[in-house]
């Protein structure tokens, strides 16, 4: 009976423990999107597009994600009664292969790393703000991409794809960032 009871006092122990750290990893990931929601919401404060980016002067910002939604709720609470410059936000979903140019910010999943050169092509003269948290996502053609160093989220800019994006970026956002040049396929700075 005892080593019952001993059994069991372990196999409780081990399952809370599980618990504990699938709760606390959960927990990590979603202070991670909320941060990078934060960003996001930051990074549409300090780009200018051209006019030709919005149907109407009063127009929304429209976020699109394509591939997985790692925000959850959490980019929606985050821009819920925000606006910049009298626009206010619309998050929109979207599939790779999807019409992406009602776009004014893009944010490209980890989920759609292999259709990372589909999704540049659809997007290559439009000013879309094109945000990504996959290695290589800013070398590759992304404008801004989110990295984690230290256990804290940062991010990489690359100033060529903005501006040929037609996007101007914000000196003040450009201190805080790790500029980072253009590379072709095979890994050459053109």
């Amino acid at each position: 009976m005892k080593a019952i009871r001993f059994i069991a006092a372990c196999l409780m122990s081990v399952c809370l423990t599980i618990s504990t750290s699938a709760q606390s990893t959960s927990s990590a990931a979603l202070s991670e999107y909320l941060i990078k929601a934060g960003f996001t919401y930051n990074f549409a404060k300090l780009v200018q597009w051209p006019d030709r980016a919005f149907p109407q002067p009063d127009s929304a910002i429209v976020i699109g994600i394509v591939g997985t939604d790692p925000f959850g709720n959490t980019l929606r609470d985050v821009l819920t009664g925000k606006n910049v410059n009298g626009r206010s936000f619309a998050v929109r979903h979207f599939k790779v292969g999807a019409e992406l140019k009602d776009c004014n910010i893009l944010f490209v999943s980890a989920s759609e790393t292999p259709h990372l050169d589909e999704i540049f092509r659809a997007v290559r003269g439009l000013p879309i703000l094109t945000i990504g948290e996959t290695p290589s996502f800013a070398r590759r053609g992304g404008i801004i991409n989110f990295v984690i160093e230290e256990d804290k989220v940062r991010f990489e800019v690359n100033v060529e794809a903005a501006r040929q994006a037609d996007i101007t970026i914000s000196s003040r956002l450009l201190t805080l960032a790790k500029i980072v040049p253009q590379t072709t396929a095979d890994g050459r700075v053109p």
